[in-house]
């Protein structure tokens, strides 16, 4: 009985613990926007006054417009996620932007409008693909019968099974710029799933 108890406490735990990080995330996402956008005011008023064509001003619209899309989509992936639901087009526009023409394609196959808690799962297993992805490639991301399955394929990744075992719960230290391996199983938890994955030398996959 006490074990028991000591177990729903530690869930509970976990639980806040997420909130928290979820909280802190929708924190800094809301007030870094309001800056970006004032920043991005300027740019068109430079753009307005003849200045716009110049290198300068240019490689500041593309700093400001690769934040903001990355802003959009740290929202979903890190920020609080209640009931909500998200429409397709907004979910396209996030992962279009994302990506911003670069290395890396991100293919959203499902039709409809989805919970903002299961496209914070997929966002974050789009940050774990990515880590994998240093050289770019595509993310195809797929749903059927509600098993979700991002899939990536290159011509080369970056494989680390160390720290793929995050998502199976191994724990452990996690940097940074990792932090999407630790999060990922306990959001898959939260809704009662498990996170399965694969990687190898020319691709990679998350399910869920």
């Amino acid at each position: 009985m006490l074990m028991d108890q000591d177990a729903t406490l530690a869930a509970q735990s976990l639980e806040t613990d997420a909130d928290l990080v979820a909280l802190v995330g929708s924190r800094l996402c809301h007030d870094l926007i309001s800056p970006l956008g004032a920043i991005g005011n300027g740019v068109e008023l430079l753009g307005m006054s003849g200045m716009g064509a110049s290198p300068e001003v240019q490689l500041i619209a593309e700093a400001v417009a690769s934040a903001n899309a990355r802003i959009k989509f740290f929202r979903v992936a890190f920020g609080q996620a209640g009931d909500q639901r998200l429409g397709r087009s907004e979910i396209v526009t996030v992962l279009r932007e994302m990506a911003g023409g670069g290395r890396l394609t991100l293919d959203w196959r499902p039709e409809g409008d989805q919970s903002r808690r299961v496209v914070k799962m997929v966002f974050l297993g789009v940050l774990c693909l990515e880590a994998a992805l240093p050289w770019g490639g595509e993310i195809v991301i797929s749903e059927a019968g509600g098993s979700w399955r991002l899939e990536a394929r290159a011509r080369r990744t970056k494989p680390d099974p160390a720290l793929w075992a995050q998502l199976e719960g191994a724990g452990g230290a996690v940097a940074a710029s990792q932090v999407q391996f630790a999060l990922l199983p306990r959001e898959a938890r939260a809704l009662g799933r498990a996170v399965a994955w694969e990687v190898g030398e020319t691709g990679a996959a998350i399910g869920f």
